[in-house]
């Protein structure tokens, strides 16, 4: 089996965004070609597009739970109630470990520069933040709600 945890660690550190390396840890669950998995996940990166909003690691964690486990009929009421209640634990799990699913609270102290430009990739850069280990724990996360 794989270590979907180290692998979207490992991810991260090559430089992919936060959202990317959990829904690319996961293509043998989803089924998603690389280069997709990587066009569909990077606008959730830093927050969504580096505004710091929901937390990208959850962000990539949830569209793997969407197409593993979310519903497609509208009227499926039934499915979407279930749904919503296995994303809601995953946030309430990740919240618990880590005390929020938004990026500026968990980024609290690591300075922001404002624009669309991302930050180099350097160790400075993996040193300030806790991104790496975010990501290992939402892959970890999504891998024992997934085989409960």
């Amino acid at each position: 089996m794989i270590n979907h945890a180290d692998k979207a660690k490992e991810l991260f550190e090559q430089g992919y965004n936060c959202a990317q390396a959990v829904l690319l840890a996961f293509e043998d669950v989803t089924g998603l070609d690389a280069e997709t998995a990587a066009k569909l996940s990077s606008s959730f990166g830093g927050g969504m597009g580096r505004m710091r909003e929901v937390c990208g690691a959850v962000s990539g964690a949830l569209m793997v739970m969407g197409i593993k486990q979310g519903y497609s009929d509208p009227t499926a009421t039934d499915e979407k109630h279930a749904h919503y209640e296995n994303i809601q634990e995953f946030a309430r799990r990740y919240k618990e470990e880590n005390g929020s699913i938004i990026c500026r609270e968990l980024l609290a102290g690591v300075p922001k520069t404002d624009g669309a430009n991302p930050e180099a990739r350097t160790a400075e850069y993996y040193k300030k933040r806790p991104c790496g280990e975010l990501v290992w724990f939402a892959a970890k996360t999504l891998d024992d709600m997934l085989s409960e």
